[in-house]
């Protein structure tokens, strides 16, 4: 992992981003948090009011595409010139298959995301804190043995990085975590198959997308077979053979120096 600067100066979000512009401005824009449908309002107050002891609702997540669509001109180019090659930037790749995501998280202090987790399909994470601070725990790669993960969920491991149970999860101990500050305005580019969780220290807002080009492609296809396999296997099986055929179309795309920005 790494922490850029300044890579978000490329957005307009970067002076526009607060509470008070997401209360004016989308205020009714309702999301689910912990199963529990609210208000963008409701849970900004919750975040007003929120003490490290008593902590709203964590994580809250809108996804931009879909519940806050006038939110992608302010974070355009959404790779900040930095996260290039994207290749889920291309108009090429449809959005519904992909596992991309570009989601608007909300927290308070003391919000925790407790659970160490690997970003889904390995995938590339960035990270961009726009309004207040946040921890983000992380461990460098080749740790798997440590990090116990579910039997029923790769993705998700069975310690609690707050509260870790050593008998249970003895290895854990060897592990070597970096507890890295990202402070506001600063962006940080989270490598596919790393393990973190993350802690809210003030009123937080971030912006988070993800990234895949050559370097992680052929183990986001073979995660996505493996997702898709166990249902309608001739779709699964179509979504392969585009995929093959996406690849070299943009790598052919990479080797000619095409510029991508689907939200343009």
């Amino acid at each position: 992992p790494v922490v850029f600067k300044n890579a978000s100066k490329a957005w307009k979000a970067r002076d526009l981003f607060t509470p008070d512009y997401f209360r004016k401005n989308f205020g009714e824009r309702r999301t689910k948090v912990n199963g529990k449908e609210y208000t963008m309002a409701e849970l900004l107050d919750m975040i007003e009011n929120a003490t490290e002891a008593k902590p709203a609702p964590y994580p809250i997540i809108f996804d931009v595409v879909t519940k806050l669509p006038e939110v992608m001109p302010l974070i355009s180019p959404l790779s900040m010139n930095y996260a290039v090659p994207n290749w889920f930037e291309s108009k090429a790749f449809p959005i519904k298959i992909t596992g991309s995501a570009t989601e608007l998280f909300l927290g308070s202090p003391g919000g925790k995301y407790p659970t160490l987790h690997l970003d889904f399909y390995h995938t590339n994470a960035w990270v961009t804190q726009l309004y207040g601070d946040k921890n983000f725990i992380v461990f460098p790669l080749g740790q798997d043995d440590c990090m116990y993960p579910n039997p029923d969920n790769k993705w998700m491991s069975d310690v609690n990085w707050f509260n870790p149970d050593y008998e249970k999860h003895p290895k854990f101990k060897n592990a070597t975590p970096t507890i890295v500050r990202i402070n506001q305005g600063e962006t940080m580019f989270v490598p596919a198959g790393t393990w973190h969780a993350a802690e809210a220290l003030t009123p937080s807002i971030s912006i988070i997308f993800d990234q895949v080009n050559a370097k992680n492609f052929d183990d986001w296809r073979r995660d996505l077979w493996n997702d898709k396999k166990g249902g309608n296997k001739l779709k699964a099986m179509a979504i392969m053979v585009y995929a093959s055929l996406a690849k070299l179309y943009f790598q052919a795309g990479d080797a000619f120096g095409v510029k991508r920005d689907r939200y343009k």
